[in-house]
């Protein structure tokens, strides 16, 4: 029997082993953790969510909705696991960290074709297949490898973590339950903030000191989407309230009028016991953090279980090293998935996984490999980070902007909302008849 390596236990080694065994493909699956810990997880268990709990909206006219729907119709294991230990957010995709790492890892020890090693890979093997899922914290000896293998200098982002509080501790006299819009049931907590206690919030946060960077990271860059709170406040002072604070779509129950800045909390745990502040992702040093969290309405007794940390995040020039197939230019029995193609996101990562799992599966099997049209959210992502033009290449999201356009050209705000469901329903007809075929 054939035998692929997949290095990396994350979402995407994780959804690549499943779809490998799915195809009757034996796996070596090498995890380096719990022997050599990253400092960003904090549990034994595969697929372990470290910055949020969230896989973004469900909702068909986001790009994230739509990318997780098309997920569904291509069998993903990791969005099923993720569906079923949701919790309420919202329009949202929450899930209890723990119970859906669990889930994940049991899925995979039980699977008799999956061989689980917990040992670190300090390079690519010489004989294939192989797929490098390897993440974000990949360590610095395959990093090594990797670079030298690429041809290409390693390219680092940041990512930071957001801190998480009890949900006893917050007080409901300020903070109050509310969902954006009121879309879907009123799944987040609240903290209002008038003028004077924004001001007194947003001065403490841009003048509290961060942990320093290392040497070797200090050239590193940070990555747009996931920007620390204090990297986005110093930004300008209301940066913030058209950001993570903004209270947009949000009343306040007591006095049904919208507040000058809000910040929200979602659910982390399935107890409910748990709640993470979205969008504070924070290098700040955590006697800092602890004050600065005390001084938001409603968390002035706040008791966090968990401060924000910052790690550093590793991605390969995809668009000179990989074609379509995620498969590597100079060498085709090695792949490449998840955070380290420079997809971003929770889901982003779960789709390169599922790809990267088909197609190995593919070479095995001696089958056409698979490239999706650019009119799906999958196919137009995994296009995009190996265009050949994109030279200045950075990490991205889904997003409709890379799809291929509509026959018909919509122009004007009030199309907007339509557009996105004409493409939605474009890319969900092509994929159910593709996967039908």
């Amino acid at each position: 029997m054939k035998k692929v390596t997949v290095i990396g236990g994350g979402l995407a080694g994780a959804e690549a082993a499943l779809q490998l065994a799915k195809n009757g493909i034996e796996v070596d699956l090498y995890e380096m953790r719990p022997q050599k810990p990253t400092g960003a997880h904090s549990t034994k268990y595969l697929a372990e969510l470290v910055c949020s709990n969230s896989l973004g909206s469900n909702d068909l006219s986001s790009a994230s909705g739509l990318l997780k729907e098309e997920l569904r119709v291509l069998g993903s294991y990791l969005v099923k696991f993720a569906d079923e230990t949701s919790l309420p957010a919202g329009s949202a995709l929450a899930v209890d960290r723990e119970l859906f790492a669990q889930k994940v890892t049991g899925a995979i020890n039980q699977d008799p074709l999956i061989n689980i090693i917990h040992q670190e890979i300090t390079g690519l093997p010489e004989n294939g297949p192989v797929i490098v899922a390897s993440g974000p914290l990949t360590s610095e000896a395959l990093t090594r490898n990797i670079r030298e293998f690429t041809g290409k200098a390693g390219l680092y982002f940041f990512d930071a973590v957001a801190p998480i509080v009890e949900r006893d501790s917050i007080n409901f006299d300020r903070a109050f339950w509310a969902s954006r819009y009121n879309k879907g049931e009123a799944a987040y907590i609240n903290c209002p903030m008038d003028r004077d206690e924004y001001e007194v919030f947003y001065k403490k946060l841009v003048n509290s000191p961060v942990i320093e960077l290392k040497e070797f990271e200090k050239d590193s860059k940070f990555f747009e989407s996931c920007l620390p709170v204090e990297v986005l406040a110093k930004r300008g002072k209301d940066t913030l309230r058209y950001g993570p604070l903004k209270p947009v779509g949000l009343i306040d129950p007591r006095t049904e009028r919208k507040n000058y800045a809000v910040v929200q909390l979602r659910q982390d745990n399935k107890a409910a016991s748990l709640y993470n502040l979205v969008g504070f992702q924070t290098n700040l040093k955590w006697p800092a953090q602890n004050e600065l969290i005390r001084c938001i309405p409603g968390l002035e007794n706040a008791e966090i279980t968990r401060y924000g940390v910052m790690h550093r995040n590793t991605f390969i020039h995809s668009p000179s090293v990989l074609n379509g197939f995620l498969q590597a230019k100079t060498r085709e029995d090695v792949f490449f998935a998840g955070q380290i193609t420079g997809v971003e996101g929770y889901t982003e990562s779960i789709a390169t996984g599922l790809i990267a799992g088909i197609n190995a599966s593919n070479l095995v099997n001696n089958k056409e490999m698979l490239c999706l049209k650019q009119v799906s959210m999958l196919g137009a992502l995994c296009g995009y980070i190996t265009h050949p033009a994109h030279s200045n290449f950075q990490p991205i999201n889904s997003n409709f902007g890379i799809l291929d356009p509509l026959d018909t050209a919509l122009k004007g705000r009030k199309n907007k909302q339509l557009k996105k469901s004409l493409l939605a329903r474009r890319s969900l007809s092509y994929l159910v008849a593709y996967h039908r075929v």
